[in-house]
């Protein structure tokens, strides 16, 4: 893949905003280390796109994750629960995958709840 492609990064769909999927991508590149630094990473751009649409990590209800080996899943579960509250977190799915954009080990996409 060579560029970014161009998607909405949120959508609303009622009470609902769909969160398009984040990797760890700073200025178009993929941030240095493995899948811990790329968890934070993408966790930071999830951040940032819940504040530009008024949100914040209490709103989330759902999040899916993306992981090219579950040998990540640890240092991944780490970082999220870092995160995410352990008194009332989103219900998650994660799954391994063969592969992610532009190489990213760790892929983030979430659904929040406005209200």
């Amino acid at each position: 893949m060579n560029s970014i492609p161009h998607f909405r990064p949120t959508v609303d769909a009622g009470d609902l905003v769909a969160i398009s999927g984040q990797i760890g991508l700073v200025d178009g590149r993929l941030v240095d280390g493995g899948a811990a630094e790329q968890t934070e990473q993408a966790l930071a751009n999830l951040l940032t796109v819940l504040e530009t649409a008024g949100l914040t990590t209490s709103a989330v209800v759902k999040v899916n994750i993306y992981l090219t080996t579950m040998d990540d899943y640890a240092a991944f579960n780490e970082r999220y629960n870092a995160v995410f509250s352990s008194e009332a977190p989103p219900a998650r799915t994660c799954v391994a995958v063969h592969e992610l954009p532009f190489g990213a080990l760790v892929e983030l996409e979430a659904w929040a709840r406005r209200g």
